[in-house]
């Protein structure tokens, strides 16, 4: 086989501590961050790397789990191992509920979407009502039960969100919030339309590690953290009216905020 370009990879530094298979991981990370792998690339094969390098195959497959496990590389049985794809979308927070968007008929994911050039879609989607957590509950004035409306997005066919709102039941019950498809604009249109008008949106963030049933859902590498988001918003009277927990692939969203310089 011809040998890998020389500027492609580098070379090993025999004077250095660093373990040799972290070297090699490390050169590799640099070439994908580089954009020498583009995302979808294959990488140079075991074999190619076990020759430019002139090391051991364990060695080499020792610097393929680093990346593996930071999330920037995924295997294929029998066809190698690819830079991982990494939907550039910007969650734009200061803007994403703008009352524009629901007059226009989108939601807050499909205005994400749409300025990431992405094909929004929406699967699994569960409407039930049921007995609210102890957070919950708080969070919208003690009602005895709620509206739970489940749903994954996916951005080009990616998994990359998991959702579930919970609204108290006495406001959502026989109205379109209750329909698997409440309309244009979701569920905040409608709930203007039921005179309710949307006064603040409070979010909570914070990252962590996914669990099992979060890993199968969002179809995570491993390695790969998930953002967990808690929204809660607020009428004009303080009464909250919807709950949104969030779980987000980390490597598919940047949280993009804006605050005032005052």
């Amino acid at each position: 086989m011809p040998p890998l370009p020389s500027d492609l990879l580098g070379s090993l530094d025999p004077t250095s501590d660093r373990a040799v298979f972290r070297q090699i991981a490390d050169r590799l990370r640099e070439a994908i961050d580089k954009g020498r792998f583009a995302e979808g690339a294959k990488l140079p094969s075991e074999s190619e790397l076990v020759e430019h390098f002139g090391v051991s195959r364990m060695t080499v497959r020792n610097a393929l789990s680093i990346l593996r496990g930071e999330g920037l590389v995924s295997s294929e049985h029998g066809k190698g191992v690819f830079v991982r794809s990494r939907p550039p979308v910007r969650r734009l927070a200061s803007d994403r509920f703008a009352r524009r968007h629901r007059e226009q008929g989108k939601s807050a994911f499909a205005v994400e979407a749409e300025a990431a050039g992405s094909r929004p879609e929406v699967d699994h989607l569960e409407v039930k009502e049921e007995r609210p957590s102890a957070d919950v509950s708080a969070r919208l004035g003690a009602p005895r039960r709620v509206l739970a409306r489940r749903r994954r997005y996916l951005l080009d066919g990616r998994p990359v969100e998991f959702a579930t709102s919970y609204l108290p039941l006495d406001l959502a019950r026989d109205t379109p919030i209750a329909q698997p498809h409440p309309g244009p604009g979701g569920i905040y249109a409608r709930l203007e339309e039921l005179g309710h008008s949307l006064d603040r949106f409070e979010e909570e963030v914070r990252a962590r590690m996914p669990s099992p049933r979060e890993v199968r859902t969002l179809r995570l590498a491993s390695g790969v953290p998930v953002i967990h988001l808690v929204r809660t918003v607020y009428d004009l009277q303080g009464r909250g009216l919807e709950v949104c927990d969030t779980v987000m692939a980390a490597d598919a969203y940047v949280l993009h905020y804006q605050l005032p310089a005052t």
